[in-house]
């Protein structure tokens, strides 16, 4: 009787349990809440932009924020390819992004390895160093990079564009930091297998660091295909204009009068689907790269 007796109470122990199942719930539709319109917030000036392109020039002009075109055109579009310079910005930008990319990843990783694996005087004063140049702004050394390209004969030039954003210092702490966390043993094995350093860092550590590979390239194919600053300074010949130095003559009024919204939008809409692209293929490994790092880190 007395077990009888103490079965009642047995169902109000649930309730706490379902409380919390309901309050977990309701903060997960609030969080789920919380990011699609944050979402959305970010997503709206991009959408802006392709309505825009989409547009006629009166229509733009008169309503610059509606995401509807009314009438849809290709006038916009049509201009950028027949009235600008576009198609040789695009073709300087694709051969410096590549050229960057490719000396990015390489001497980033050779730099990394070296930080991270070789035992030598100094190593971590230029370690140091390395992270101090991460903490100054870009435009700093605008003016330092114009006398020296200027001095060395390549302001002007294809290689005034590439040569001086063929290593970055994030590349390197990122290459650095991936390193550090491979296995010595592997190293190890490869040395009494005959292998030299560079050997053992190409043939083995190398084909490991895929993750951080593929970030490393999504950040410079990035970095290098948007970068302004460094085309202001380094050329001032419109031969030698990549996109973002020519989306800035087409901003500044260079075709004449008019806001010129759908040629300008359009521009920039174009100029933003190769990274978009790149990003969306490779967003797994990026994130993946990225949370390494920072378990290492």
């Amino acid at each position: 009787m007395a077990v009888l007796a103490d079965r009642p109470p047995a169902p109000a122990a649930t309730r706490p349990r379902a409380g919390r199942g309901s309050r977990v719930l309701v903060n997960r539709f609030l969080g789920y809440a919380t990011l699609i319109f944050f979402g959305l917030v970010f997503l709206y000036p991009f959408v802006i932009q392709i309505g825009n392109s989409l547009k006629t020039e009166p229509d733009a002009a008169a309503n610059p924020l509606s995401p509807v075109p009314h009438p849809l055109s290709l006038a916009g579009f049509e201009r950028i390819f027949e009235g600008t310079n576009f198609p040789l910005w695009l073709g300087n930008s694709l051969l410096v992004t590549v050229l960057v990319t490719l000396g990015r990843v390489f001497f980033d990783s050779l730099a990394g390895y070296a930080l991270a694996r070789l035992r030598f005087r100094g190593r971590n004063g230029l370690f140091a160093a390395v992270i101090a140049v991460m903490a100054v702004p870009g435009v700093v050394l605008l003016i330092p990079k114009f006398l020296v390209l200027k001095q060395l004969g390549l302001y002007d030039s294809y290689a005034g564009l590439v040569v001086p954003l063929l290593a970055d210092a994030a590349g390197v702490f990122i290459m650095k930091q991936f390193f550090e966390s491979v296995p010595a043993s592997v190293e190890e094995a490869a040395r009494i297998d005959g292998a030299g350093v560079f050997r053992t860092f190409w043939s083995v550590v190398l084909p490991m660091a895929r993750p951080a590979l593929i970030t490393l390239t999504i950040l410079s194919f990035q970095g290098s295909w948007n970068e302004f600053p460094h085309s202001l300074v380094a050329v001032q010949d419109p031969g030698l204009f990549t996109l973002p130095r020519g989306l800035a003559d087409l901003v500044s009024g260079s075709l004449g009068k008019g806001t010129q919204y759908p040629l300008k939008l359009g521009a920039a809409l174009l100029a933003t689907i190769p990274v978009a692209v790149l990003f969306v293929i490779f967003q797994r490994y990026f994130v993946r790269g990225a949370n390494e790092g920072a378990e290492k880190g």
